[in-house]
């Protein structure tokens, strides 16, 4: 069985005001796609994630940032 070579692990790491970190979310998608990181997003508010992250840090994945606008409008957006 041949993998797509464009499935990546989708990580979601949450921190609190303490600084201190923890794993949110661990998936498997693709790392461009608006779906996938809609999925992951939609399943952290259903297991109870409640109101919008203040913050979202990310690279350039233009599929997350689609995602995080659609999800939660009013968070803010840190590219790195």
């Amino acid at each position: 069985m041949r993998m797509d070579d464009r499935l990546c692990l989708l990580v979601i790491i949450g921190s609190d005001e303490t600084g201190r970190k923890e794993l949110l979310a661990l998936s498997d998608g693709y790392r461009e796609s608006e779906a996938s990181w809609t999925e992951v997003l939609m399943d952290l508010k259903q297991r109870g994630l409640k109101g919008a992250p203040k913050l979202a840090i990310g690279d350039g994945a233009l599929g997350f940032w689609k995602a995080v606008t659609q999800c939660w409008p009013d968070t803010d957006q840190q590219h790195c």
